[in-house]
């Protein structure tokens, strides 16, 4: 199976950053897309960022703001998030498709969230 690791969440002020980490272990052959999403209370999780090899999607209202990074060697995604703003606020997934042992497919495989809160 495969693990996600979310990490660097936190409460910041609008206007400021933070980083997003998700890290992937376990029996992983490979990683396809690796993207992220967000919940906030009431709505429907979206997607906020994906990347595959040589290529980006961003959602309109984090354009500009947010950029994903994937480092292949560590099994490792990053979102930087610039000039946050208080509609920002979510639990904030990642999400990969991988490739295991034994398996045909890429099977996609969610993390744990972790809570994003921009306010002053």
């Amino acid at each position: 199976q495969v693990q996600l690791v979310e990490s660097g969440g936190g409460l910041v002020q609008p206007g400021g950053s933070l980083r997003l980490s998700c890290a992937a272990s376990g029996s992983l052959i490979s990683l396809n897309t690796m993207g992220w999403f967000r919940q906030a209370p009431g709505k429907q999780r979206e997607l906020v960022a994906a990347i595959i090899p040589g290529d980006t999607n961003y959602a309109d209202s984090v354009k500009g703001r947010f950029t994903v990074t994937r480092d292949n060697a560590k099994n490792t995604m990053y979102l930087q998030m610039n000039s946050l703003k208080p509609e920002d606020t979510a639990v904030y997934y990642c999400m990969v498709k991988a490739l295991i042992p034994k398996a045909s497919v890429y099977n996609t495989y969610w993390g744990q969230g972790t809570q994003v809160t921009v306010s002053s």
